[in-house]
């Protein structure tokens, strides 16, 4: 079994490098992993670190660099290119989330439970979520629910999980933040049922860099869930998993 990480990162040079250290220090017997990093075009000091960390584990991380920032979607979609693995993770390149956490994510496509599995921070008591989330998440999850009839709590999560033939079988067409919304729509509308299970999350501030815009972001998520609801996002080759 092989797990392929992407990690798209833009302008995270305080940060990438923890994170590619966390995910190779990350233990999954009789897992192999492979790191795919997409620079999406960073302006900071983000290549020059993915560069050494790329020379010291040659073996384990590639990466990818784009000349020209487009955005998260394009560049999962950039990686979905390279991916040998079984199974994909979506791993951002901020601290927000623990890569330590990857046995949780893992367990129900390994134990045959899951095709697809999303980490909710909403089914942990313990996390301190920002109110802009959480109203977000007042608004997507019964739209979610009403379009869909999905009882998913974290459809914007980060960490997201698939079955690599599940995931390069949609025919994905996102530039930035709506690779979510538009991978969940997808799923959904061809019969794919999405896992959750709960994680932790340190969410960081505008100041730390975070990049999500709200109110941009936010109408960007409704309009993909409803668009892709009413017009048909289904390849002709994909297939319900079993």
């Amino acid at each position: 079994m092989k797990l392929s990480i992407l990690i798209p990162v833009y302008n995270e040079e305080s940060t990438v490098g923890e994170v590619i250290e966390q995910v190779l220090a990350v233990e999954l017997p009789g897992i192999e992993k492979e790191i795919l990093v997409i620079d999406d075009g960073s302006t900071d000091g983000t290549a020059e670190v993915l560069k050494r960390e790329q020379s010291e584990n040659a073996d384990l991380v590639r990466v990818y660099s784009s000349q020209q920032n487009f955005g998260k979607g394009r560049a999962i979609r950039i990686g979905l290119k390279y991916v040998t693995g079984d199974i994909v993770l979506i791993q951002d390149a901020d601290l927000e989330l623990d890569p330590k956490e990857y046995g949780v994510l893992l367990a129900p496509i390994l134990s045959g439970q899951a095709s697809v599995v999303y980490g909710s921070r909403f089914l942990s008591g313990a996390n301190r979520i920002p109110w802009k989330s959480r109203l977000a998440q007042r608004i997507l999850t019964p739209l979610t629910r009403l379009l869909y009839g999905a009882r998913l709590t974290d459809e914007a999560t980060a960490y997201k999980v698939f079955k690599t033939k599940i995931l390069q079988g949609l025919d994905l067409h996102c530039i930035g933040f709506e690779f979510c919304p538009e991978v969940t729509a997808k799923l959904l509308k061809q019969g794919h049922q999405i896992v959750e299970v709960p994680i932790t999350y340190r969410p960081r501030t505008e100041v730390e860099g975070k990049k999500l815009r709200f109110l941009h972001d936010g109408f960007t998520a409704v309009f993909t869930l409803l668009k892709y609801r009413f017009c048909d996002g289904r390849k002709k080759s994909g297939a319900k998993d079993k």
